[in-house]
């Protein structure tokens, strides 16, 4: 399956591919695109369009597009996907949904892969999985802890 995005990816544009390829679609293929493409090339590559004005699977009031995904592939049953949703909607948006404090090191750390030279969005995807990957692995260990909204709570 192809999914298409605006380029110049950062928070949700990274972590919307992860959450894919992880939960949904092992094989996916992303396109990144200039904003005002996004449609016609979505249309003649047949590929599903996220994190665009419009989108079934973009921001929706505070929800961001990896809420969207998250509640149309029923994966809100895994906890540690739950935390980590709420992180990832604080760093992209203005974290007052959840006031998650995880999320302003995230967009830390996306807006640091931003200038460190990598040469387009694939090579970003790729380097910056593992933080998901590590993120995850926070989250669950979160959960496992009987901690589901995170680890630096009062």
């Amino acid at each position: 399956m192809k999914w298409i995005t605006r380029e110049r990816v950062k928070v949700d544009r990274v972590a919307c591919p992860w959450l894919i390829r992880k939960f949904v679609d092992a094989k996916a293929e992303f396109l990144f695109v200039p904003v005002d493409k996004v449609a016609e090339v979505a249309k003649n590559e047949g590929a599903t369009s996220y994190d665009c004005k419009g989108d079934e699977l973009g921001h929706h009031g505070k929800e961001c597009s990896f809420d969207a995904i998250v509640k149309k592939y029923g994966l809100a049953n895994d906890p540690a996907l739950v935390l980590l949703a709420k992180i990832v909607n604080g760093a992209d948006t203005d974290n007052s949904l959840w006031n998650q404090p995880e999320s302003a090191g995230l967009n830390a750390l996306a807006e640091g892969f931003r200038h460190v030279g990598l040469r387009d969005d694939h090579a970003m995807l790729a380097a910056e999985f593992p933080v998901y990957d590590a993120l995850y692995a926070y989250c669950q260990e979160m959960v496992k802890r009987g901690k589901p909204d995170g680890a630096y709570r009062a």
